[in-house]
């Protein structure tokens, strides 16, 4: 099954001897993989063709169908909801017309779209293939909480969580899965209590290698840390921690009028003549991530690039937004010290207008 990133442009080329026009129909759906063509496309394009070629764009559409809702806890495979997914499947018919003439359609089934996107250097329709679907291979976390990683289910024999060189847990794919169950979350814990690692080692199919992930605790909490969970390039729910000093801002907005207080050729001084007609505010966070390492410049990179980020913040997964416009990256040589400071805002107004 190939695999589309609906954040960036796949497309359908066509390039036949004599073709004038083509048509595409394109079925997209949760569940199970259909064997065969299901008649029930959401979309069905045609295009005229020039100099015998044709090309349809398909991502763009898939997205819409994507939800995406992070509620604070991982997908948990099997059973993760439509709605929590990052995925789902595309069928696609196209049928090719030569010299007025229908040709057979010819179908494609199974293709897996993710909420991801590639960079213009990974060239068109771009695949991120790989077994772990994140960047990085060290992770920093908060001492005595659980770290997560997402890898694809159909490109990975088994992935196993160590400490000090012995294996705590193995993990092996998900037989037989629904496009929900594409991407799985592997975590350190065991009936909700985590245990202790310092390494990941994912023991990807195709090709075939080992990937090896340094997982390593932040011991020296001054103030109060965050984690940020965001949809990273792959499509993949990933989290990342922010340590050092934060700040919490108000922005207000409001809407005012000028009344008319005469009455009866007079007025009360205490009653405003120019009024407010609604006002509400929206809740800003500074963060500090403290010191991280060169090669986990990618990780916020990705997070500056998210559409979708969450906080959990006051007991509570909240949607931010990501207000910082400029990420500088940072290097060892010239910074020394790598620390990143990321302005969010709630992605809510602060007082409840939802009606």
């Amino acid at each position: 099954m190939g695999k589309i990133n609906v954040r960036s442009p796949y497309f359908v080329n066509l390039s036949t001897t004599n073709l004038t026009s083509a048509q595409i129909e394109i079925d997209i759906y949760f569940g199970s993989v259909n064997a065969s063509w299901q008649s029930t496309p959401q979309y069905t394009l045609v295009s005229t063709a020039v100099n015998g070629k044709v090309n349809f764009e398909i991502s763009e559409l898939i997205k819409d169908y994507i939800t995406a809702l992070f509620d604070g806890s991982f997908p948990t495979s099997p059973g993760v909801t439509s709605s929590e997914a990052t995925t789902i499947f595309v069928d696609y018919r196209v049928t090719e017309t030569i010299n007025t003439t229908a040709q057979t359609p010819v179908d494609v089934l199974g293709e897996r779209a993710f909420y991801g996107y590639g960079y213009f250097e990974d060239g068109i329709n771009p695949q991120l293939s790989g077994a772990l679907l994140q960047s990085n291979t060290y992770i920093l976390k908060n001492r005595n909480e659980t770290v997560t990683v997402a890898v694809d289910n159909e490109n990975f024999d088994k992935v196993e969580f160590l400490i000090n060189g012995t294996v705590s847990q193995i993990y092996n794919p998900v037989a037989n899965a629904t496009i929900q169950d594409q991407i799985l979350y592997l975590t350190n814990a065991t009936g909700g209590t985590p245990f202790q690692i310092d390494q990941i080692k994912v023991y990807q199919s195709s090709p075939r290698v080992t990937i090896s992930v340094s997982v390593n605790d932040y011991e020296k909490c001054k103030y109060t840390p965050y984690k940020l969970t965001f949809i990273n390039k792959y499509g993949a729910y990933q989290e990342i921690w922010m340590f050092a000093n934060s700040k919490l801002i108000l922005n207000t907005t409001e809407e005012k009028y000028k009344s008319n207080i005469l009455t009866n050729g007079t007025y009360n001084t205490n009653d405003p003549q120019i009024k407010l007609l609604t006002k509400n505010g929206n809740q800003r966070l500074t963060l500090n991530s403290d010191f991280y390492p060169e090669s986990n410049n990618e990780v916020f990179e990705q997070l500056f690039l998210s559409e979708k980020v969450w906080i959990y913040y006051g007991g509570q997964t909240l949607a931010v937004n990501i207000e910082s416009k400029i990420f500088e990256y940072k290097t060892s040589l010239t910074d020394s010290l790598i620390n990143y400071t990321i302005d969010v805002s709630f992605a809510f107004d602060t007082i409840n207008n939802i009606r």
